[in-house]
């Protein structure tokens, strides 16, 4: 069972005083999980979606957040889902699932290395004609950067976001800064919208804002303030449920995360020419 004194549902694996090697495979609720422990941070991937489920610098709180309850089939709610080769509704196809894909299906593990500083993994997932490249360089901080290319003869069409759902106290207590002046759209009340000031999400949030860069993350109560960049995106995207209830996540487990988002795409469709690529970043590290 997992004790109260768990910030996070996969710290179980890292509580045995056991030695463990940095990189070693486990069985947990019906998938194939890589743990990873590594003297500057432990972290747990999924082999299906290539999802980074949780991330925790040595001595530090958490940074992602994880539902502790997995769905016996489909996405595991949590962590960095990958979103590919779309993220929201399929803009035609209305039986096709959320968020595409890729957060479905098993990757394929291609690298995973270590040094002094940290570790690097490379995901790879391909489909039809397409194929999607997941690099993650993890340590006192976390980097990763998705890549997508295809190799059909006509040009198509796709959208991406890297899911990202943080880890924090409680939602009353944080702050986002960064994003005062940004102008978006808030997709609860169905209108165009623009940030006066810090961000607070308390009562539910689901804004996509034409913002690309740096933002502080002020969790008042860990007297932690995490910097998070999605510098390459088109879109920040910050959202959480509120009071609404979520599917297999009980209501004191939504109140210990929000999610904010690198996304592209999204309204405005990308399209990419054969063998073309389009690129996707999320970076986050500790400012205090």
């Amino acid at each position: 069972m997992i004790t109260g004194t768990l910030e996070h549902p996969l710290q179980r694996f890292f509580t045995s005083s056991r030695a463990r090697p940095t990189f070693e495979w486990e069985r947990f609720q019906q998938r194939d999980v890589l743990l990873i422990d590594h003297p500057t941070c432990q972290a747990v991937f999924s082999r299906q979606g290539g999802q980074l489920l949780h991330f925790q610098p040595r001595g530090q709180h958490p940074w992602l957040w994880c539902a502790s309850q997995w769905p016996q089939v489909g996405a595991i709610r949590g962590g960095v889902p990958v979103c590919w080769p779309w993220y929201g509704r399929h803009p035609s196809e209305g039986v096709w699932p959320s968020h595409g894909w890729a957060r479905l299906l098993d990757w394929k593990l291609i690298d995973s290395t270590e040094d002094e500083s940290g570790v690097s993994l490379h995901w790879r997932l391909k489909l039809w004609d397409w194929q999607v490249d997941l690099h993650a360089d993890l340590g006192q901080g976390m980097e990763l950067r998705l890549s997508t290319q295809h190799e059909d003869s006509e040009p198509c069409h796709f959208s991406h976001a890297l899911h990202a759902y943080w880890r924090i106290s409680d939602v009353a207590d944080v702050a986002l800064d960064g994003l005062d002046g940004a102008k978006g759209y808030d997709q609860l009340n169905r209108q165009a919208c623009q940030q006066e000031g810090e961000l607070r999400v308390e009562g539910g949030c689901q804004r996509v804002f034409n913002h690309a860069g740096q933002l502080q993350l002020q969790d008042e109560t860990w007297q932690r303030s995490l910097c998070i960049d999605t510098s390459d995106s088109t879109n920040t995207i910050v959202w959480h449920p509120g009071s609404r209830p979520l599917m297999g996540v009980g209501g004191h487990e939504a109140m210990g995360f929000v999610c904010v988002e690198a996304a592209s795409g999204g309204s405005n469709v990308l399209s990419l020419a054969p063998g073309e690529q389009a690129h996707l970043t999320l970076q986050a590290h500790l400012l205090h």
